[in-house]
């Protein structure tokens, strides 16, 4: 028997390897934070740091107009819960499938997507609340995601440059019910990029639609006086969950753009579509928050993301 060759790779070696396996650890830990995020909601329980900050519980919030204020902050709470839930579900599906093809776009489109929702996090601070805990996550899982990007990098094949998310995986057409499956994907996609932008932009600004202040019953001056806190802490959920929606949608567009149809594209596809789309509509009817307008465009994109993964089946599960 020829003599057993010992392993001597470093142990943090072994463990990172080409940085997929941090990558799959952020795609991960996304997933458990969006999951916590509709746990917490669910309880109606607010964390410590939102209580010390309010200087009051949601139970006491409550008994202001029909608990509604608190009913409106937790509808944006599990919405952002499904969209990072999403985002981690591409993100796990990209370590363990193009990238580990070393496909370049597979890296930018985590670093594109990665900017957009760590950078998000500034916008948080445009009405003055910081959030302690998820600044504590954002500051351990960043340099994770940092080094996994870094080590991830150098084993890509040649060329790298960013230019290749210009090339599609599949050449764009409207000949095949996949042709028009596919471009219904990437118009979903495209209108979640921009939906998220306008929600971050509308939780860094002015906060509130009319339709929002139309389901709470009151006015800007209104919660302003209940408690001078509670705008600054629904402009952080509203900006957080804009972000987690931009996010989302760059990921999904690039990943509908540059992949190419198989079982594992469609699978990570419905998996992300169907928890981002069902946490976003479903917390409406449950507060009561049943607005056709602001709902239009949610229920919308749901069907047309269906639809589209319905044109996309026969040829994504094809036999080889």
């Amino acid at each position: 028997m020829d003599a057993e060759i010992p392993d001597n790779r470093g142990f943090f070696q072994a463990l990172l390897g080409d940085g997929r396996p941090l990558l799959s650890f952020t795609g991960l830990c996304l997933i458990l934070s969006g999951g916590f995020a509709l746990m917490q909601s669910a309880s109606g329980h607010f964390l410590p740091h939102d209580v010390q900050y309010l200087g009051m519980t949601p139970q006491e919030l409550c008994l202001v107009n029909q608990c509604k204020v608190v009913h409106f902050m937790f509808h944006d709470r599990v919405s952002f819960g499904g969209a990072i839930i999403g985002i981690g579900i591409m993100y796990l599906w990209l370590a363990e499938f193009p990238l580990k093809q070393r496909r370049q776009w597979a890296w930018w489109v985590f670093a594109i997507s990665g900017a957009a929702g760590f950078g998000s996090f500034l916008s948080y601070l445009s009405y003055g609340y910081f959030d302690s805990w998820h600044g504590l996550a954002t500051l351990l899982l960043f340099p994770c995601f940092l080094v996994g990007m870094i080590l991830s990098w150098k084993r890509l094949d040649r060329p790298r440059s960013i230019n290749l998310l210009l090339t599609p995986g599949v050449p764009l057409a409207w000949r095949t019910r996949f042709d028009l499956g596919r471009n219904l994907l990437l118009a979903v996609s495209f209108g979640l990029m921009c939906a998220g932008l306008v929600i971050l932009t509308v939780g860094a600004t002015i906060v509130f639609v009319p339709t929002d202040l139309t389901f709470i019953g009151l006015d800007r001056a209104q919660l302003q006086a209940i408690n001078p806190h509670l705008i600054p802490l629904i402009a952080h959920d509203r900006a957080g969950f804009g972000g987690g929606v931009c996010s989302g949608g760059l990921a999904l567009f690039l990943c509908v753009w540059c992949g190419r149809p198989t079982r594992n594209w469609w699978q990570a596809l419905l998996l992300a579509g169907l928890v981002g789309f069902s946490t976003a509509i479903a917390i409406h009817p449950v507060i009561g928050y049943t607005n056709l307008i602001h709902l239009a465009p949610a229920y919308s994109g749901a069907v047309l993301w269906a639809l589209g993964l319905g044109l996309a089946w026969t040829r994504c599960f094809r036999p080889s």
